[in-house]
């Protein structure tokens, strides 16, 4: 599986790559992909996007093909577009993998991380820490998930983010009291997303700052 590290990159940009690399992978031209990026501050709606759950916004905003509802990206979270081909079409098993990828990787940093029943994503406790949302066009995923690290959680109130109010949303660094490092976690991920989804990845791909 390819392993394409984007840094950091504009949400379009980013959705741009997804797209392209869906078309190529449909047509059988591209190998599974796994794209991991970090977005500037931007806000996303998914399908089931209540109009009681956005407002005008002071940052950019983007309808877009996954399920869920309005979330927010930015500096400090990091997310995972697995672009793959789902030979045994099992889409909400595919999700169920996602938050298994998280949950695993959590423990090295000592954190409690597990399912809500009733909603999607990663929680601590009554916190969401995590949250999910994915697409399939011809039994290929795009989009994933976003895992909030050292993310500026006053963000979320510019939103009702997945319907929920922005005081249930958390972070790495929050929980821990203290500044995460990025690309501890990022390697944590990758780890767990292999292992979770029995993968091995293209390290080259791996961009190095």
């Amino acid at each position: 599986m390819k392993l394409l590290d984007l840094g950091r990159l504009d949400y379009s940009n980013a959705w741009q790559i997804q797209k392209d690399t869906v078309k190529k992978r449909v047509e059988g031209r591209e190998e599974d992909t796994l794209i991991v990026v970090e977005h500037n501050h931007v806000i996303t709606l998914g399908r089931k996007t209540s109009p009681f759950n956005i407002k005008e916004q002071p940052i950019p905003v983007y309808q877009v093909e996954r399920g869920g509802d309005a979330t927010y990206h930015g500096p400090g979270q990091i997310l995972f577009y697995p672009i793959m081909y789902l030979k045994d079409r099992d889409v909400r098993g595919f999700v169920y993998r996602l938050e298994e990828t998280i949950i695993r990787s959590m423990i090295e940093f000592g954190i409690v991380a597990e399912r809500k029943e009733g909603h999607r994503g990663v929680w601590h406790g009554s916190k969401k820490l995590a949250s999910i949302g994915v697409a399939v066009e011809n039994w290929v995923t795009y989009h994933g998930f976003a895992l909030n690290v050292n993310t500026d959680l006053s963000y979320f109130e510019l939103i009702r983010p997945c319907g929920l109010e922005p005081s249930m949303m958390t972070s790495m660094e929050r929980i821990l009291g203290h500044r995460v490092d990025m690309e501890s976690v990022k390697t944590s991920l990758i780890k767990s997303f292999s292992s979770v989804f029995n993968v091995s990845f293209d390290l080259p791909h791996l961009k190095k700052d």
